[in-house]
């Protein structure tokens, strides 16, 4: 049993107008000019409590193992400082990426900021070919000058394009997947789209004998199908995975981003997001979107899965090395304890968003979601899911949720009519088929 460590004696502080009877003097022919010396005295008791205070913090920490900063929580929060309001997020594909734009735009809306749109009838920022600034609607209006606040549409990383169109002190974030599981959501979610898809079977029968099925002089049409968050970064999905090539992009890539993170440890990378941006818990509490039915997702077999590997050897260096910096960042922003504790919150705070928004908390498919307008978008042999919102809500509440909920296409022609009023507003054709 340990010893409960002795609290040191402090001799008690005397401040000297706090002691007197009111109405009382001083010494007989003290002249009041003695008045700042009783200040003084004031200001030492004060910080004496204080000292005293915080010293009993640290000793009930020692005695209860506690970790200070769960007392404490704002010595680690830098509440002092502003929110992040300038976020570039490269939206790599298959990866989660749809849940962290939902959350963008409901921080771009919600604050009244500005969001680097896809210009036109587009939705996209003229992927799978290189960024662009004139990809983004109203980049060239006003001047070349003009910066916009959020960045989240799926584009091919091109740092001199984005940063026309970005301010300067921009956040600069991505995320990424065990390159074994994005391929299979990508051989799904693609299956009709890619040609290297088109005409197999399945992914275990492309990956025993991939360049049966892979075209490479095809190039960006077949991007989906290989090393596909390489070329999202804008670097050759084809190249040789060579040492020396890939120990350079990867620093390249630590360079031009504050952070990475990995799609497995969502919750995980939420909590550390929130700390870097400085924002509030509901501004990264999010449901699960563009996800599919379990019926959907295939498992390959042990040998396939060492096949993509192989396969995506670009992208497997690229999810290891983030991966291991992932967590190395954790660790030094937050104590395991600490990290524990701010998951549990994230979660709960989920929790109670869906038990107030949703109609029932397992996600719907097409079929199923009442709502037309929040139906997500189907492709390929994916059956995406969405939700139902609970009727009767009032309408604050009813908003707070349908922003949730908003699927992606629909979220971002939602911003660009709020945005661009005098525009033609996106048409989202499957909505009214």
């Amino acid at each position: 049993m340990s010893r409960v460590p002795t609290v040191p004696s402090v001799t008690p502080c005397w401040c000297p107008a706090a002691s007197r009877p009111s109405g009382t003097r001083g010494q007989a022919g003290s002249p009041p000019a003695s008045m700042p010396s009783s200040l003084g005295g004031l200001q030492r008791c004060f910080w004496a409590v204080l000292l005293l205070l915080a010293l009993a913090v640290l000793l009930l920490a020692g005695v209860m193992h506690v970790d200070v900063r769960l007392l404490m929580p704002q010595l680690g929060d830098q509440v002092d400082r502003p929110p992040v309001t300038n976020v570039m997020f490269l939206k790599t594909h298959k990866t989660a990426s749809s849940t962290v734009l939902n959350i963008l735009f409901r921080f771009a809306e919600t604050h009244n900021l500005s969001a680097a749109l896809p210009a036109g009838g587009r939705f996209h920022l003229g992927y799978p070919w290189l960024f662009l600034a004139r990809y983004v609607e109203g980049a060239e209006q006003g001047g070349p000058g003009r910066r916009f606040n959020i960045m989240c549409n799926h584009l091919r990383f091109n740092p001199p394009e984005v940063q026309k169109v970005m301010p300067n002190d921009t956040f600069y974030f991505s995320i990424l997947r065990n390159p074994v599981f994005q391929l299979e959501s990508s051989f799904v979610y693609y299956k009709s789209h890619v040609p290297a898809f088109r005409n197999v079977t399945s992914l275990d029968a492309f990956l025993a004998s991939p360049w049966t099925y892979y075209n490479q002089s095809l190039g960006l049409s077949n991007a989906y199908a290989r090393n596909s968050m390489w070329f999202d970064l804008g670097f050759d999905n084809d190249a040789p995975p060579e040492e020396d090539y890939v120990r350079a992009r990867l620093l390249d890539v630590e360079k031009r981003f504050q952070l990475l993170l990995i799609a497995e440890h969502f919750d995980e990378s939420m909590v550390l997001l929130r700390r870097l941006l400085r924002w509030r818990l509901d501004d990264v509490v999010a449901f699960r979107l563009n996800s599919r039915s379990r019926h959907s997702v295939t498992s390959l077999s042990p040998a396939g899965q060492e096949r993509a590997k192989h396969w995506c050897a670009l992208d497997w260096r690229l999810y290891q090395h983030f991966n291991r910096t992932f967590w190395a960042r954790l660790r030094a922003e937050l104590s395991p304890r600490r990290l524990r504790s701010e998951v549990a919150r994230l979660r709960e705070r989920r929790r109670e968003l869906a038990a107030l928004c949703l109609q029932d908390s397992e996600p719907k498919n097409k079929s199923q979601i009442t709502d037309f307008r929040l139906r997500p978008y189907q492709s390929g042999r994916a059956d995406i899911l969405g939700y139902n919102l609970k009727p009767g809500l009032d309408n604050q509440t009813l908003q707070t949720c349908q922003r949730m909920v908003m699927p992606e296409l629909q979220y971002m022609a939602h911003l660009y009519t709020l945005q661009f009023p005098d525009k033609p507003p996106k048409n989202i054709a499957f909505l009214e088929a």
